[in-house]
């Protein structure tokens, strides 16, 4: 679960990491009152899940209150890589001596958090991890121990050479892990970690991005997601408990198990075709999650034909077929569907799929094939 940078900022600030005041404002008029309240120059700031907001034009500098309106109008309401900004974040403009990255992030290989940092930070970090993957050092943390403050202090003397800063940035990411682990987090990061002309170290931006599986211990967490700021398709099938993420390609993929739903995906690609969507329907699937995987796939425009193929293990297949017989007949579906099932009920659900005259099969080439050529047919 990704956090907007306001929301980010507030769990940093909550262990104590330096930061500017600042607030929210979801109208032109609201960015004023904080500007006027704040004082002097401020930054208009995007709040939206997607990187480059300064590139896009979502990230404005205003010397006073009337500019502070003027700005906010013009960013609130703009699209940034597909996302409709509804939100800006008003804070001081700060004066900046050097720019420095702070990150952590969860290593699934090595089951331990990694540190990384690098005195190369600001606007291009994804440029220097690509080009010059050497200026960011990387730290795993023991779990068990946590980040001791010998290694804090190990960190902070790869950004800084002044000891009053180096202490201040240990302690920072000292407060970073703790913020890190108390959260959940999958990752969190400072980009930039800034210091000021008179010596000080603040954190200017902030992301923390929630580990989904967080959310069951920490509800209060939950209700920091904002589904408006969510691809629409993903939100939906959330809210219906299915397990989706939305691709670029043409063929829409029902499936029960990830398992199964990798090796469709990939199948799908053997045989030319590119999938519009991972979906799993789950191990114990009710006709309601069919209809609503079906009303989430024939929701995207690019969908040229469906595919489904289950594999009834603990899934009953006539409860999928009776999901795609209710779901056709409360809705118009105008792409062609394959189906292929086999396991439990499977005679069952053929006689149900054949009373309204549809076919299914029994092996997963033969209907990948079919579906692409069909998807192919339609393009």
């Amino acid at each position: 679960m990704n956090l907007h940078e306001y929301q980010a900022r507030a769990l940093l600030k909550a262990v104590g990491i330096p930061m500017f005041e600042g607030d929210v404002a979801s109208t032109p008029t609201e960015a004023e009152a904080i500007a006027r309240r704040i004082g002097g120059t401020v930054v208009i700031k995007a709040q939206v899940h997607a990187g480059g907001r300064g590139k896009a034009g979502g990230v404005k500098l205003a010397r006073n209150p009337s500019e502070a309106m003027d700005e906010a109008a013009q960013i609130l309401g703009m699209t940034i890589k597909g996302l409709t900004v509804h939100k800006v974040l008003v804070v001081p403009a700060a004066e900046i001596a050097t720019e420095s990255y702070v990150g952590l992030i969860m290593d699934r290989e090595t089951q331990r958090p990694v540190f990384m940092v690098s005195s190369a930070g600001g606007v291009d970090i994804e440029e220097v991890a690509a080009k010059t993957p050497e200026k960011i050092v990387r730290l795993p943390v023991d779990p068990t121990y946590g980040l001791f403050p010998h290694q804090a202090l190990r960190l902070a003397f790869v950004l800084y050479r002044d000891f009053g800063q180096v202490k201040a940035t240990a302690r920072i990411m000292e407060q970073l892990y703790t913020a890190f682990l108390g959260n959940g987090a999958s990752l969190a990061e400072i980009n930039p970690l800034v210091t000021t002309p008179d010596g000080k170290v603040l954190a200017l931006d902030a992301k923390i991005v929630i580990d989904d599986n967080e959310l069951f211990w920490r509800p209060d967490l939950g209700v920091l997601r904002d589904d408006s700021a969510e691809e629409p398709s993903e939100a939906a099938a959330r809210r219906a408990n299915l397990s989706f993420i939305k691709l670029d390609g043409d063929v829409g993929c029902v499936v029960n198990g990830a398992g199964l739903a990798m090796a469709t995906m990939d199948l799908v690609k053997y045989y030319g075709g590119e999938p519009a969507n991972f979906l799993d329907i789950g191990g114990s699937s009710s006709p309601e999650k069919v209809i609503n995987a079906l009303k989430i796939i024939t929701a995207d425009r690019n969908v040229k034909a469906i595919l489904f193929n289950i594999f009834g293990g603990i899934t009953r297949t006539d409860d999928v077929a009776n999901g795609i017989v209710a779901a056709t007949r409360q809705f118009q579906v105008n792409v062609p569907i394959v189906i292929r099932l086999t396991g439990t009920n499977e005679v069952e659900a053929i006689r149900i799929l054949e009373g309204v005259g549809m076919r299914a099969l029994s092996d997963m080439d033969q209907a990948v094939q079919q579906v692409v050529e069909l998807a192919r047919g339609a393009a």
